[in-house]
């Protein structure tokens, strides 16, 4: 079966998850290993795609790729497990930037990626190959094949998501962001397919950055749309728990943007689309705070550090959104 074609002989889409890097990454690895083969689609976040001397760099797509084929490098999350760092020691004696680093591994994939791009291979057929030679049986969709990047707007003025977050380490305080291309980007026709298939049960927002990782997507009106037409329930899971964010600048961009740091604050921000939401019981006492936005909630722990918490945890979301009904 192919991993990740544009077509060709699959089973039936039953779920659509929408995912970001590391956090959303962990639990669509789980959604992978609990769902049959195929059954899984997973909008990708390209909003964080930019160019770095002189190569396409994807890297919310790569850490889904690395982590679903197993080749993610388990200390960061990211990269590849057990890559070296030749490349960037050669780079900084000839005084190259090194603020972003790419690991000889790594590199591979964005050499590869490049050439096809400039080649007129299109980035969704590229990463449907991709994950079909590494063995990848859910398909990972890039949101777009368009150009679509995220914008952070600081006191220091705008800068280009990986700029903001890899450079400058996410010191820069945040007032907005904008998504630059997304009025004009089209979503990949075979997540718009996936919205209104049948076989559609569920579409699960993954723990990640509101902001920066869903958001890009949700910009693109279309895609909003679909996900409101959609006859399949719509759930997300918090990446904030205990007023923490699980991984990453969340709560820092939360408490910039004068959001509360919780729970509620995300399910409030994606009031309009979704059905219900996962709490982990650190937030129990947010529950009616919740229910009162007009969603159910399902209570159940959301730390994923172990690989059994990431097919409980998906096992047990996929099931909520199961029971849950949608009335449009």
């Amino acid at each position: 079966m192919s991993g990740g074609g544009d077509g060709g002989d699959r089973r039936p889409t039953s779920c659509l998850a929408l995912s970001g890097g590391v956090g959303g990454a962990k639990l669509a690895l789980g959604l992978a290993r609990h769902l049959a083969p195929g059954e899984l689609a997973i909008a990708a976040n390209v909003g964080d795609d930019f160019e770095h001397l002189g190569l396409t760099i994807c890297p919310d797509i790569d850490t889904l790729v690395y982590t679903l084929s197993g080749l993610a490098n388990p200390e960061t999350g990211w990269g590849r497990a057990g890559d070296t760092a030749t490349f960037m020691h050669a780079l900084a004696g000839l005084g190259g930037e090194t603020w972003f680093h790419l690991g000889d591994g790594d590199l591979a994939m964005h050499v590869a990626r490049s050439h096809r791009l400039r080649s007129g291979e299109s980035l969704s057929r590229i990463t449907a190959d991709i994950c079909e030679r590494l063995g990848i049986e859910a398909r990972i969709l890039p949101a777009s094949d368009d150009a679509l990047r995220t914008i952070v707007e600081t006191e220091d003025g705008p800068l280009a998501l990986q700029h903001y977050f890899v450079r400058e380490k996410c010191a820069p305080k945040v007032k907005g962001f904008r998504y630059d291309g997304s009025r004009t980007a089209q979503v990949k026709k075979e997540i718009l397919g996936a919205l209104s298939e049948p076989s559609l049960q569920a579409v699960i927002i993954c723990p990640s950055n509101p902001y920066i990782s869903i958001d890009p997507m949700l910009a693109m009106p279309a895609l909003r749309q679909a996900l409101k037409d959609c006859a399949a329930p719509v759930v997300a899971v918090s990446p904030i728990v205990g007023g923490a964010a699980l991984k990453g600048p969340t709560a820092k961009m939360m408490h910039e943007l004068g959001a509360a740091v919780s729970a509620d604050s995300v399910a409030r921000h994606y009031r309009d689309l979704i059905d219900g939401f996962v709490l982990d019981p650190a937030d129990a006492a947010l529950e009616k705070a919740v229910r009162g936005l007009g969603m159910e909630v399902l209570i159940t722990p959301s730390v994923m550090t172990s690989l059994g918490d990431k097919i409980r945890l998906a096992r047990e979301t996929f099931a909520f959104a199961v029971a849950l009904s949608r009335s449009n």
